[in-house]
């Protein structure tokens, strides 16, 4: 195999004016179809490489030529989990490991700057990213299913057929967080513990006290990313009306708003998170997997609702055997509320 050689491979940051260089190498792999759209708009990938809202690594050669990308969004000043995405390998570097050492340059530089990791949506309709981040020393923490829609294009898919898509969710430990309880209901509590322990967070699973109660009404908030068509309803306070709230949300966004799927986030360090299931999952929302969000302040517990969306096991292509299981177990908890949620097509 043709390439260039490890010690002719150089890694750096992009500085704020070079936004273009990004917006040349998603032209160059996904053409018009990248779901992020402000990656095509040279003068907003510059100023977010001015004011530190977005990190961007390339891997090239010493002469010059453009092997991987790989860039790091943070919300805001002081966060201290960062979204690690637009990953771009170019045919030449493909199969030379570019992609996991770029990582890795992006992750120390993280890991200096006091992060505490990074997390990122990985396609699932082929391995090679996966593996490129379990090399790096990620690990999955969820599935979520139908997340990519079906104009994005890829040319590493092993299945050509244009519908939405599955992406693994990938937890990259930087440092140690804060040791803390999480409250995930009963019956979910063994596969959130064994995803702490894969990842080797700090969270502890935890029933909530005897003497826990719902407060009346539930608070959160309801963001529509149109370029993904999907909502995501981040819940930071759980209460008794949260199923009736979900599902007249879950009305709106799948008949109004044009979504293809819905995902609710639940605060883990809630004790009320663990008392809401059975409301749920009477809705056929069911569980994607553990996650930080910034808006609840912390990880979160995944639940997804999929609207006229064809999910099957082989759709979703796996590189772990902790993936494996996981992916299985999300694939059973979508069965199990399939038939209160009559738009999926689970085969």
């Amino acid at each position: 195999m043709h390439g260039p050689a490890a010690d002719e491979i150089v890694f750096r940051l992009l500085r704020p004016e070079e936004g273009g260089v990004l917006v040349s190498l998603i032209e160059t792999v996904y053409g018009d179809s990248y779901d992020v759209r402000w990656v095509y708009d040279v003068d907003e990938v510059c100023a977010r490489l001015a004011d530190g809202r977005y990190v961007s690594v390339v891997a090239e050669t010493r002469a010059g030529e453009l092997l991987c990308h790989m860039g790091m969004s943070l919300s805001a000043a002081g966060d201290v989990v960062a979204h690690s995405g637009q990953a771009v390998t170019l045919p030449a570097a493909r199969g030379r490991h570019v992609f996991t050492r770029t990582k890795r340059f992006l992750s120390d530089w993280a890991r200096e700057r006091g992060l505490c990791g990074m997390y990122a949506e990985v396609t699932a309709v082929h391995p090679y990213s996966q593996k490129a981040d379990l090399a790096a020393g990620a690990h999955e923490t969820g599935f979520l299913l139908g997340w990519i829609p079906a104009s994005v294009s890829n040319d590493a898919a092993l299945d050509r057929r244009r519908r939405r898509r599955s992406a693994a969710f990938f937890y990259t430990k930087l440092a140690d967080g804060t040791p803390r309880s999480v409250y995930a209901p009963e019956r979910h509590l063994p596969v959130v513990a064994r995803t702490l322990q894969v990842c080797d967070l700090r969270g502890a699973p935890a029933r909530p006290p005897a003497d826990a109660a719902l407060p009346a009404r539930s608070v959160l908030h309801v963001d529509v990313d149109r370029d993904h068509a999907i909502g995501l309803v981040t819940v930071t306070a759980p209460g008794a009306d949260l199923a009736d709230v979900v599902r007249a949300e879950r009305h709106h966004l799948f008949r109004h708003a044009g979504a293809d799927a819905v995902y609710l986030d639940l605060p883990l360090d809630d004790p009320a998170t663990a008392l809401v299931a059975d409301h749920l999952e009477e809705l056929g929302v069911s569980y994607a997997g553990i996650f930080p969000n910034h808006r609840a302040d912390g990880d979160v517990l995944r639940m997804q609702s999929l609207h006229r969306v064809r999910v099957t096991a082989d759709d979703v292509v796996v590189a772990s055997d902790h993936g494996r299981d996981l992916l299985d177990y999300v694939l059973v908890d979508l069965a199990a509320g399939v038939a209160a949620e009559h738009d999926v097509e689970l085969r």
